[in-house]
């Protein structure tokens, strides 16, 4: 009696072991799966990490440039000697750096004659290097011309005030500048008159082109 129910217990047990070898042939097909999961997931991390180095040291490569830079600015204006342009040697033209400013200074009476507002001809000539500065070396940025005056009350101009004629001299030199393929967009124009006056009658009148760095 025990001999036949071993004997039918035999075959079951043996389908349970079949069946046992089936699910661990199963986890461990998904055990390699999730490793093979983890490891593409590892490597995807990694070249993330290594992107986002290269891109903190190209950005610490830029602050050290940007920090010699600002080092240099600060050694030019505690020396008082502003640094060279790229305006210098232009006919009638002094340049000073304030900053991240070069202000580029033309004298009225080299582009005007007493009174008027039409630019000499001879003047045109300097404006056209200024022109091609400003277009070569600082595309896109702004640039701000200021006409400036004498104090010399307007008697016979026909122009309401100083802050009129240096407001029409300004624009002369902007329309000037337009001409020469500056963008209008990128050139405002304001007159301070006699506000800022300098040393002399002659060095106060002025217009100055003023380019941001």
């Amino acid at each position: 009696m025990r001999m036949k129910n071993l004997l039918a217990v035999g075959p079951l047990a043996v389908i349970a072991i079949l069946a046992g070898c089936d699910s661990t042939t199963d986890k461990v097909s998904l055990l390699e799966q999730e490793n093979t999961e983890l490891r593409d997931q590892l490597s995807q991390r990694d070249k993330a990490l290594e992107s986002a180095n290269t891109d903190l040291r190209e950005a610490n490569r830029m602050l050290r440039e940007q920090e010699i830079m600002f080092d240099d600015e600060l050694t030019t204006l505690a020396s008082g000697v502003s640094s060279p342009t790229a305006f210098d040697g232009i006919e009638g033209v002094s340049t000073s750096v304030s900053g991240r400013e070069v202000t580029v200074t033309v004298a009225s009476d080299v582009l005007f004659d007493s009174g008027r507002t039409s630019l000499k001809s001879n003047a045109k000539s300097s404006l056209d290097q200024v022109a091609s500065v400003i277009q070569s070396r600082y595309p896109g940025r702004q640039v701000r011309v200021i006409g400036h005056t004498d104090s010399d009350p307007i008697r016979k101009s026909g122009h309401k005030s100083n802050y009129h004629l240096g407001f029409e001299r300004g624009y002369a030199v902007r329309d000037y500048l337009i001409s020469r393929g500056m963008d209008s967009s990128q050139v405002s124009i304001t007159s301070f008159g006699p506000n800022q006056s300098l040393g002399s009658k002659s060095q106060s009148r002025r217009v100055e082109i003023v380019v941001a760095e």
